[in-house]
């Protein structure tokens, strides 16, 4: 590789996909693999290490996600250049990952043009989010975001519990719950609790895994 070569570290837990990355990149001879991480803590420690040009970054990973290392690498350069490269394109996952610092967010689906054009973009200071990622963002609703408390009973709801069994596992008022779960319902625009948990797992508020 020449000195010029972008150089990018590849953050995801599977090593399949990490292998069929690398394969991708290694199509461009302008583009370089620094290093590899399988988790946001191995991701810090590798930038730090090789200073990478790029991150390709994956949201759901263990020990630490994505969006925490993306705010963790940018505490040590600000000026890193990340782009977010998931499966998931919930409103609420892309405006995290974005707020917290990343300049792209692609679909793992993306073809190899796109993935190669985002990386030569972000690294000339570029902002690359595609369409239809740009979309779901722009529909995401301004101004409503839920507390964590509603989170909190939200997770409640999505598990089944009544307000009682709420409140009880969160030391709060069986009328306090019943308080946030009408906010929760006006702020996400929802029928009922059901409709509620649903629209919550689409958008990403919730972990489908959790």
């Amino acid at each position: 590789m020449s000195g010029g070569a972008i150089r990018v570290l590849i953050v995801d837990d599977h090593p399949v996909f990490r292998d069929g990355l690398k394969a991708v990149l290694s199509t461009d001879p302008g583009i370089e693999v620094a290093g590899e991480a399988a988790d946001g803590r191995e991701a810090i420690a590798v930038f730090k290490d090789k200073r990478p040009d790029v991150v390709l970054m994956d949201l759901r990973m263990p020990r630490m996600d994505g969006a925490d290392a993306i705010a963790a690498i940018l505490r040590l350069d600000s000026a890193a250049r990340i782009i977010v490269l998931t499966t998931f394109d919930g409103d609420e996952h892309i405006h995290r990952a974005l707020e917290r610092g990343a300049r792209g967010y692609l679909l793992k689906d993306a073809r190899r043009d796109e993935i190669l054009e985002a990386i030569r973009a972000v690294h000339a200071g570029a902002r690359h989010v595609p369409a239809p990622v740009a979309v779901r963002l722009a529909q995401r609703p301004i101004g409503r975001d839920l507390t964590l408390r509603e989170v909190e009973v939200l997770e409640g709801i999505a598990r089944g519990l009544s307000n009682k069994e709420i409140g009880d596992e969160l030391s709060i008022g069986e009328a306090t719950v019943k308080t946030h779960v009408k906010s929760i319902l006006d702020k996400l625009d929802a029928g009922d609790r059901t409709e509620a948990a649903m629209i919550a797992l689409r958008r990403g508020i919730l972990d489908p895994e959790a």
